[in-house]
């Protein structure tokens, strides 16, 4: 009894050693901590049952369980997608802690994994991302590391999307400086990128804004809970930006950017809306 004590004591140091990585893989692969969280609870328990004695590289047994084990999270979401999309963060999470974590892994990278199939997401998180090798990721996905390789190669396409040029690069500075201005609730700094004639339009119900003052003034009215979470993306190849709580996109923004002002701009919502657009990084 005081050996299998001591045993689990030794089971728990170890796996705690590794919890926080482990944590950021399944957060990078899901984009929810609450879903991570549960993730990586899973992880230890099938550990805690495992004989990993002739394990070598516990590290890297681990990540592999927390993959597939985030892999069936996501497929199983394909039922839950005909939900409604909410605004508000996963039952039991943390939502300052979540922003925290989101900024850290990147926002912007979270929204465009959520574009991905399961194992594009798997295979991109593992091999760009932590630098496991093809070879480990395959059985993973149930693949040949060759196929494997290819899944990773299309995922990189899509999260990269159009190469980078100096108006991609302006855009992002002027949709960046939009989106802290509407975050700040800061009207000069809204009239500042947006142009005298400035047209806000959007579908749903129908509804049209003219002129500097009025949609900054609008602007200034959304909420901050929301802005918080706003992204520059490119859509459809062009400039833009993505409301996304939690790496989910609820909202998308199209721009049209003259110089360094933007002339007009669409509002997005709907999920069946959202789902036809192709995001990528900007």
């Amino acid at each position: 009894m005081t050996d299998r004590k001591a045993r689990r004591g030794h089971m728990a140091d170890e796996f705690e050693a590794h919890r926080k990585r482990l944590r950021g893989v399944a957060y990078r692969m899901l984009g929810s901590l609450s879903e991570a969280d549960d993730a990586v609870q899973e992880t230890w328990l099938r550990y805690h049952r495992a004989d990993t004695g002739e394990v070598g590289n516990l590290g890297g047994w681990l990540t592999t369980v927390v993959a597939r084990i985030c892999l069936d999270m996501l497929r199983a979401r394909g039922s839950r997608r005909e939900e409604p999309l909410e605004d508000v963060p996963a039952s039991g999470a943390d939502p300052e802690h979540e922003a925290v974590l989101a900024d850290a892994v990147g926002r912007a990278l979270l929204v465009v994994l959520e574009t991905l199939a399961p194992a594009e997401r798997i295979a991109f998180v593992l091999h760009d991302v932590l630098a496991v090798p093809f070879a480990e990721i395959a059985p993973v996905l149930d693949r040949s590391p060759e196929a494997t390789k290819k899944l990773a190669g299309r995922a990189r396409r899509k999260v990269r999307g159009a190469t980078p040029s100096a108006d991609l690069a302006r855009h992002r500075r002027v949709i960046s400086t939009f989106l802290e201005a509407v975050r700040d609730g800061d009207v000069p700094g809204l009239l500042s990128v947006l142009a005298p004639d400035v047209v806000r339009r959007r579908p749903h119900p129908a509804a049209e804004l003219r002129g500097a003052r009025n949609v900054a003034e609008e602007a200034k009215l959304l909420s901050r809970e929301r802005a918080r979470y706003a992204e520059p993306a490119l859509i459809n190849g062009r400039p833009g930006a993505v409301v996304a709580p939690h790496g989910r996109v609820t909202i998308a923004l199209l721009f049209t950017i003259s110089g360094d002002q933007i002339t007009e701009y669409e509002v997005i919502a709907g999920r069946s809306r959202i789902r036809e657009l192709s995001i990528s990084l900007l």
